[in-house]
C-alpha cells in the first residue's frame, strides 16, 4: 500500500485503459522507480523520501486520467442499466431452494479450498506438479505426497494456505477472504435488508474486517476510509486495483437472497462493489450476483451465464471477455485449447485482474457441463487467481447441483465448519449459513 508499490500497477492499468503514460513512466523509471511486481505486493526496502514524494504526485496525476473506454464502461448504476440489456426474472425450474443455497455455500468453500495451495502458481507450474505425481489432469485435492523435491522447490505451495489446504491436512474450511466476504454480506443483509447502502458496507468493514484480511482494491479502500475519504472516492483515490477481481468475490449472497431476480441482486451488489471498484471491477460483482440469482432456480448453465451478462454493459471489456470465453468453448474440443485462447488474449494481465479470471470461470462452467468436480478442477487448473475463481465457479455449480448433488469427496473434508476472524461467524456450519440465507430470501431481503 506504500505509494512506491502502487505506481507500477497504476501505470499498467492506465495503459490498459488507453492512456498515454509514457512521460510518467519515463520520469518514474528515471528516478529509480520499479515496474509493477507480477506476483508480490510490498517492496523489500523503504523508498527514499524523494521517490515516495514522486510516487504520490504521479498517483495524484493518474487519478485524474480518463479511460478511453469511459463512455462504454460507466460505473454509475443508471448508466449501467442503460448500457446493459438488464434482465427479466428467470423462470424457476423446480428444486429445493434450501438445498440449492446449501450447495452454493458448500461449492464456494470447496472450490476456494481446492485453489488455495496453488494460488500464485501459474498454469504451467500446476501442470508440472500434478504431472510429476502422475495426477494430471487435476481431479482431486492437491497433496505433497510423492512430489519430487526439485519440483516442490521450483513451484512452492502458497505459504499461508499449504498448512490447511492439502489433502493430508484439510480439517474444515480455513479462513479465506472468499468466504469472509460472503458471510459479511449475509450479516449486512440481516441487519439492513433492501436498504443496504455503500456507507453501511464501509461501516461493517471497519467494525468487523481486520485490515490484514483484505487485499488489493479492498485494502486501498480500507486505508482511504481510515484517512477520512468517503465512498465512492474510496474506490478511485490511489487505487490501481479498481478493475481487479475483488468485488467479483463479494457478490454471491446478493444473488442467493434474490433467487430468480438477477436485476435486484445486481443492484445490491453494485452498492457493495463501488466502495472499492469501478468499471469492469464492478461488472464482475454484478455478473456474479445476477448469475447466482439464476443458479438458485435453474440448472441450465447458459441461462445462468445469460442472466449474468444481462446486467453488464454490452460494450464493456468484461462483456467481451464473457462472450469470448463462451465462444472458445464452442469451437475448442479440448480444455487446454480453451485456456490457450484465454492466455493468448489476456495473458499480459496481472494474475488478480478481473478479465481473464472471469473468462476462466465462464469457460469452466460451460466445459464442466454441470459436473461440480469437473468444473472446479478445470477452473483451478487454469491458474491465475485460483482460490477466487475456484470459489466463484464452485458457488455457481454448487447452487445448480444442490448440496445433495455434491460428492462427499468434495464436501466431507469441510466438516461443516468455517474458520473466520469475523465476529459471530467463527466455526459456523454451512447448513446454518444456508438456513439464514433462505430466511432472507423468503423475507424478500
Amino acid at each position: 500500500m506504500q505509494p512506491e508499490d502502487l505506481v507500477g500497477h497504476a501505470l499498467a492499468q492506465a495503459e490498459l485503459d488507453g492512456i498515454d503514460v509514457s512521460a510518467a513512466r519515463g520520469e518514474w523509471r528515471g528516478a529509480g522507480g520499479a515496474d509493477a511486481d507480477p506476483l508480490g505486493g510490498a517492496s523489500p526496502e523503504r523508498a527514499p523520501v524523494p521517490l515516495r514524494a514522486l510516487a504520490l504526485r504521479l498517483l495524484d496525476e493518474l487519478d485524474g486520467s480518463v479511460s478511453r473506454y469511459a463512455d462504454r464502461e460507466p460505473t454509475d448504476l443508471d448508466a449501467i442499466r442503460a448500457a446493459a440489456p438488464w434482465p427479466a426474472p428467470v423462470p424457476a425450474r423446480g428444486g429445493d431452494l434450501l438445498d440449492r443455497l446449501h450447495g452454493g455455500w458448500l461449492g464456494r468453500a470447496a472450490g476456494c479450498l481446492l485453489g488455495k495451495p496453488v494460488e500464485k502458481i501459474p498454469r504451467r507450474g500446476i501442470r508440472e506438479i500434478l504431472s510429476a505425481q502422475g495426477r494430471w489432469p487435476l481431479a482431486d485435492w492437491f497433496t505433497a505426497a510423492g512430489l519430487p523435491d526439485e519440483v516442490a522447490q521450483r513451484w512452492p505451495w502458497n505459504r499461508r494456505s499449504a498448512p490447511t489446504s492439502l489433502a493430508e491436512n484439510i480439517d474444515g474450511m480455513p479462513e479465506d477472504d472468499d468466504l469472509n466476504f460472503a458471510m459479511l454480506a449475509l450479516g449486512m443483509l440481516e441487519e439492513h435488508g433492501q436498504a443496504l447502502s455503500t456507507e453501511d458496507v464501509a461501516q461493517r468493514w471497519l467494525a468487523d474486517l481486520p485490515a490484514g484480511r483484505v487485499f488489493t482494491a479492498e485494502r486501498v479502500a480500507y486505508r482511504n476510509l481510515l484517512l477520512g475519504v468517503e465512498p465512492p472516492r474510496t474506490a478511485t483515490r490511489h487505487n490501481p486495483f479498481q478493475q481487479w477481481i475483488g468485488a467479483q468475490i463479494r457478490a454471491d449472497v446478493y444473488g442467493w437472497t434474490h433467487p430468480g431476480d438477477p436485476g435486484r441482486a445486481a443492484e445490491l451488489a453494485w452498492r457493495d462493489a463501488v466502495l472499492s471498484h469501478t468499471g469492469n471491477g464492478v461488472y464482475g460483482a454484478l455478473f456474479v450476483a445476477a448469475a447466482s440469482a439464476a443458479a438458485c432456480v435453474t440448472d441450465d448453465v447458459d441461462a445462468v451465464l445469460d442472466a449474468g451478462l444481462s446486467v453488464v454493459p454490452a460494450g464493456s471489456r468484461y462483456a467481451e471477455a464473457v462472450r469470448f470465453a463462451r465462444e472458445l468453448t464452442e469451437r475448442c474440443a479440448d480444455w487446454e485449447q480453451v485456456v490457450d485462447g484465454i492466455e493468448a488474449r489476456y495473458g499480459d494481465l496481472h494474475w488478480v485482474h478481473v478479465l481473464h479470471n472471469a473468462a476462466v470461470v465462464v469457460a469452466a462452467l460451460r466445459f464442466g457441463g454441470g459436473d461440480f468436480g469437473r468444473t472446479i478442477c478445470l477452473t483451478v487448473s487454469a491458474g491465475w487467481d485460483t482460490d477466487s475463481t475456484g470459489a466463484t465457479a464452485g458457488a455457481l455449480a454448487g447452487a445448480m447441483c444442490g448440496a445433495r448433488g455434491l460428492p462427499d469427496r468434495w464436501t466431507g473434508p469441510l466438516r461443516n465448519r468455517v474458520a473466520t476472524s469475523l465476529p459471530g461467524f467463527d466455526g459456523v456450519g454451512f447448513d446454518e449459513l444456508a438456513a439464514r440465507t433462505l430466511a432472507l430470501a423468503e423475507a424478500g431481503s
